[in-house]
């Protein structure tokens, strides 16, 4: 029970590894605020939640400044406060650059880069004013190496680990520590459908020679937000079996 009493907003929640880094927060005592778009399994998620600890679910865009504040505000009240933030919330638009839309671009930039400030932007100041904190960023191997097919995803993604080394110096002195982790190729509803040859391709490059799981992102994420790791900032915790 490392996080109770301790309130958490995961973003991109309903679903795949934000849904299970909800559950283990609320494992382990947290009450947790959700965000996703789809009321579907949203509604879904909070039932699961609700077995463990206190939860509630908001259907925000998180590219929306001010719904990401107003759902804010609505959660400081229910619940007091705001002790860890998880932006996970993301969506992939792969193409060649050739094909590759300016919509695409600017959609994938506007949901993980732009949706991660303003929910940056809306608990710095409660988190501020509390002095304590902690941010974690969920970026991607693909931010580190890149990978054909996938500019603007991994152009998004590098601009999260941009993003936590300038806060984890611009709020420190407050005593919020500001991470990311990186997952490589976890196994999710999205890798289930891919051709047997190309899930072949990606184990053969993985020293470990399996696919993560949405555990294995969790387990980083909670230790990054326990205080076992109360002294670490500014980094990148690469969950990827070994593959950068």
């Amino acid at each position: 029970m490392r996080f109770k009493d301790k309130v958490v907003v995961v973003t991109g929640a309903g679903q795949g590894i934000g849904k299970e880094i909800a559950i283990q927060f609320a494992k382990e005592g947290a009450s947790v605020a959700i965000f996703d778009m789809n009321q579907a399994t949203l509604t879904e998620t909070v039932g699961e939640l609700n077995q463990y600890s206190k939860s509630e679910g908001f259907a925000v865009n998180v590219t929306d400044l001010s719904d990401v504040e107003k759902n804010i505000n609505k959660i400081i009240d229910n619940f007091g406060r705001v002790d860890i933030l998880i932006n996970n919330a993301g969506i992939t638009k792969d193409n060649l650059i050739l094909r590759l839309s300016e919509n695409d671009w600017d959609s994938v930039l506007s949901v993980n880069l732009k949706g991660s400030f303003n929910c940056i932007k809306a608990l710095v100041k409660p988190m501020v004013k509390q002095r304590s904190g902690k941010i974690i960023n969920i970026s991607s191997v693909i931010g580190i190496m890149g990978n054909p097919g996938q500019t603007n995803y991994a152009a998004s993604k590098a601009g999260l680990i941009g993003v936590t080394k300038s806060l984890a110096k611009e709020l420190g002195a407050r005593n919020i520590t500001v991470n990311a982790v990186a997952p490589g190729y976890i196994k999710t509803a999205m890798t289930d459908k891919l051709d047997a040859k190309v899930t072949e391709n990606m184990l053969s490059r993985i020293p470990l020679g399996k696919l993560g799981t949405p555990g294995d992102v969790a387990k980083a994420v909670m230790f990054l937000a326990s205080s076992d790791a109360d002294y670490i900032s500014g980094q990148v915790l690469v969950v990827d079996g070994g593959l950068v």
